[in-house]
Order: C-alpha cells, then structure tokens, then sequence
C-alpha cells in the first residue's frame, strides 16, 4: 500500500517515514515540493499519488508568531487539512491528521476527555481546532491523534533549546504554572502505527477502518503531567553531558512574569482512557519517554560525529 505523507521533515514526520514503513511505500512530501497554501496543487499532489491512506503531519506550529499572520496559519492548520480529507473521501481512504492540547482553555483544571467543548486560547489553537472540525464534516475515514508538548532529538523544540541553553547561560527562567504531559515525537509516530497495522488487512492490502478504527479523535500523549520549569529541570538532570552545563541557576517563574504573545492554557493534560480502551495503548510515563529520547539523541548525534549536546 502506498502512504501519502505530508509533513516528512517535520518531528513527526521524520518518525513516520519510518515507523509506517510496515504498511508500504511511504511518499514523503513537504515544502517546497507542495505548498500547503497551494489547495489545488495540494489536491493535485493526492490524485497524482493515488495512495491507500494520506498522514498529514504537516502543520504551522510556531505558537507566538501565528499570532501576526492568522490567516495563512488558518490556510495551513485547518483549510489544507480539510482538502485532504475531502480528497480522501473522494478516493475512499482514510487520512491520519494530528492535532493538539491547545485547543483547550486549562480551566478544567482535570484531564481532558475527546468529548469536552474546546475553548483555544490563541490562533494556533483556533486553526487546529477548525482542521479537525473541517476533517470531521468531511465525511473521509479519519483518526485525528491529539497530543500535547511535543519534542525530540531534532527540529525545533524544548528539548534541545533547553540543552543548548544550558550551555550558553548562567541563568534560566522556565513558566512553572503551565502544567502539561511532554510527549516524545517517536512515540507519538510508534502510536500511529500501531493502530494502523491492527487494522490493516494485508490479504486486501488495505485499512479496515470501520471495523478497526471507529473514525474520530483520540487524546494521545505521554502519561503523567508537570509543568515547563519541572521538565526543563529533569531534561538538565538526566543530560548525560551535564558537566558542560554552564548554568547555574534554573528559576521558575508565572505566565505572567514570562509574557508571550500567544496565551497558553494553564493545565492542558489529556485523558487516554479512549485510545486505551479502543486500541488497547497504554502510554509510557513522561519520564520514560525522555529516557528514550536520550538514548535517541545519543545515537544519532555520536553518529554524525558531533558533541552530545
């Protein structure tokens, strides 16, 4: 079967492209070689490939600066993607999409189940929540992944700003009253396909998604919760090359004294307990999955002959 995966260069995506590899040729695509701005060439792209499923891990992510440009932010996180499902419809597949814990406001103050009404905070928020309404009222096959505070070994991302910033300041100040669950990009595309070869029919070479995969959004992310200033703190306390740190002070400060542009909801933990029941996942403690992440990060950094860190 061939997957049509938009979004391969990103944290995810890098993942998918391996993780996904069980099903089939995967056809990564990514800017410049589409432009998620583009809608008729985005459709053009899926009818020239002709796959058997479509995973869309493209997406604008870059929280504070959506603020000053809605509307392309709206084009990529919620027209594009409701383009795809309806091209997925079209062909009659099923299109995997991801979206996030930003959708909620914090005031819940519990984890978030997929039925509570969503209230986002900020444009990001507001465009991945219309991506998933557009998807939903496409009528395509679906399984929107929602997961919260992602990182990993590459790309842009907490993780590695904190262990670059660690050696470079003598002082730190990380917003300690966000609490959330920090999720592991591998994980995350280990997930997805997890879910997708339990449903896929080899003999058929194809996903049975009703059968399988009700269609619908599942809360994914990491089990337990802590706050930015509590995962900086353990990424700095488990960083194999900690003597390199030249920071000497990590302070925790509120949302209020660390201004963003975009605000943030202040506890965005997401219940599993669907995806659990469903698929029968039970996700790893954030620790564990940082745990991972080094191993990851070691790995590939001693590979192409750089400092771990």
């Amino acid at each position: 079967m061939r997957v049509l995966l938009f979004g391969g260069t990103g944290q995810v995506g890098w993942e998918l492209q391996r993780t996904l590899r069980p099903l089939g040729e995967v056809q990564a695509l990514d800017f410049p070689q589409v432009d998620f701005l583009d809608l008729p060439a985005l459709r053009a792209a899926v009818r020239d490939a002709r796959p058997g499923l479509i995973v869309n891990a493209a997406g604008y992510t870059a929280v504070d600066k959506a603020e000053s440009e809605p509307e392309k932010v709206h084009a990529i996180n919620a027209a594009a993607p409701g383009a795809l499902a309806e091209e997925a419809r079209h062909l009659g597949i099923g299109l995997v999409h991801y979206s996030t814990d930003y959708v909620f406001d914090g005031g819940k103050g519990e984890p978030y189940t997929e039925d509570d009404p969503p209230h986002p905070l900020n444009v990001y928020g507001r465009t991945k929540l219309d991506g998933d309404l557009a998807i939903q009222a496409s009528g395509a096959w679906h399984l929107i992944l929602r997961t919260s505070w992602v990182y990993g070994a590459r790309g842009a991302n907490f993780f590695l700003t904190m262990l670059r910033l660690a050696r470079e300041r003598r002082e730190l100040r990380v917003v300690d009253d966000q609490v959330g669950s920090p999720t592991w990009s591998h994980a995350i595309a280990a997930v997805t396909a997890q879910i997708l070869l339990q449903a896929y029919d080899e003999q058929h070479d194809r996903i049975l998604w009703d059968e399988k995969i009700p269609s619908g959004v599942y809360n994914y992310s990491s089990a337990g919760a802590t706050s930015w200033y509590g995962f900086a703190r353990e990424i700095l306390r488990t960083d194999p090359a900690a003597s390199e740190h030249i920071v000497e002070r990590l302070e925790p400060v509120t949302s209020e004294e660390f201004k963003t542009a975009a605000a943030r909801p202040s506890y965005s933990v997401l219940s599993k307990a669907k995806i659990e029941t469903v698929f029968g996942i039970e996700p790893e403690p954030w620790q564990q999955q940082l745990g991972e992440c080094w191993r990851d990060y070691l790995v590939r950094t001693k590979g192409a002959g750089l400092n771990p860190a």
